[in-house]
């Protein structure tokens, strides 16, 4: 079973002990060093955040690990990753790999790179030094960043708690009511999320009335919101690069039968996904779980994506839970269950919680009331 990821105060001993995890996964690939491009990676592995940069981590422990970046970056870099060695230019993986020794054998994210940069590299033998070899490093960033440490899953609740305040506020002011635009709710959302905290907003935010919830990922227009409609608002939170993500579907002014019975409906799903969550759980099985209470109901076509996915760093990253998902959850992953049903022309209703799975009872970070509200 997979343990959570130790907890570690100090950012540069976090960084450290991320980078000296990918370390000894390096014997897997039987390479020398990893040369990591993806900025996304690199941020986890060191803290940049810079628009350019690599990082070369070496099997032969950290006195050797190097990061590059561009000029634009010398004093960035020096505060954000002061216990490596940097090295400025502009082409950050060819300048690490030429400082590589000949013979080196080298693990590259070959997912992360375009064509051009792998043959730039060296893989077509046009390398830097032609004696460097180039080998797959594979998705093992991306794994070890699917266990989330202490560090981390804190900047996830102050995520998504600064989500959580800003709807109350919104609702609280009447910012959701008949007369309102879809883009008008969405900026409204949008501006108090930053008022709370946030550095910044994890997606464009989505809110679709009307016929507009029936479409899963809904672009907000100058549509009229009006009484009697679902209103669908799904958004999230950035803090310290951390992503929330959280959909509430909402009904203005009068609900119809219907719309209390779908809502209802998705609402079980979603508990019984939620309910799944444990460590080593099949993410094919989460998903079949959730799905089946939908199945059940006749409406099985009308749920037409995934359970949930990874966030962190990303708003969608690894694990997927879905019916064509692979693999385990591992315990300390953060993920969303949102299951939804919609119904082409009337409506539709997505319930998101963003949770982390741990030994027991999953932690739900969301927590926004979900029962059936008519505002």
């Amino acid at each position: 079973m997979t343990s959570l990821a130790p907890s570690v105060t100090d950012p540069h001993d976090v960084h450290r002990a991320r980078r000296d995890r990918l370390r000894a996964a390096l014997t897997d690939v039987g390479a020398d060093h990893a040369l990591i491009g993806d900025l996304v990676n690199v941020r986890y592995l060191t803290g940049f955040t810079g628009s350019n940069a690599a990082v070369a981590i070496a099997a032969s422990g950290p006195d050797d690990d190097r990061i590059a970046t561009d000029g634009r970056y010398v004093t960035q870099v020096s505060e954000q990753v002061p216990d490596l060695v940097g090295v400025i230019g502009r082409n950050c993986p060819a300048i690490l790999l030429g400082g590589f020794a000949g013979g080196s054998v080298v693990a590259v994210e070959e997912h992360a790179m375009t064509v051009a940069t792998w043959r730039a590299l060296g893989a077509d033998a046009d390398a830097v030094s032609p004696s460097i070899r180039l080998v797959a490093l594979g998705p093992r960033v991306e794994q070890l960043r699917m266990v989330k440490d202490e560090s981390e899953i804190e900047l996830l609740r102050q995520a998504c708690q600064a989500a959580d305040v800003a709807l109350a506020t919104i609702i609280e002011r009447g910012v959701i009511v008949p007369g309102q635009t879809e883009r008008q709710v969405a900026r409204a959302l949008e501006w108090e999320m930053y008022a709370c905290g946030a550095d910044d907003i994890s997606f464009e935010t989505i809110v679709a009335a009307g016929a507009n919830s029936a479409v899963p990922h809904h672009r907000p227009t100058d549509a009229v919101l009006a009484a009697g409609d679902f209103v669908k608002i799904d958004f999230g939170a950035v803090v310290g690069g951390y992503h929330s993500d959280m959909t509430r579907t909402y009904v203005l002014d009068h609900a119809a039968d219907w719309q209390r019975e779908i809502y209802d409906l998705v609402a079980a799903a979603q508990q019984v996904g939620r309910e799944a969550l444990a460590p080593d759980a099949d993410a094919r099985g989460v998903d079949a779980a959730a799905r089946a209470v939908i199945d059940a109901a006749g409406y099985g076509e009308n749920y037409v994506h995934g359970l949930g996915h990874g966030v962190g760093l990303q708003i969608h990253e690894a694990p997927a839970i879905g019916a064509s998902a692979t693999g385990t959850l591992p315990c300390g992953a953060a993920v969303t269950v949102e299951p939804g049903v919609y119904l082409p022309g009337r409506g539709g209703v997505r319930i998101e919680d963003t949770l982390v799975v741990r030994e027991g009872v999953p932690e739900l970070l969301t927590t926004t009331d979900k029962s059936f509200s008519v505002i």
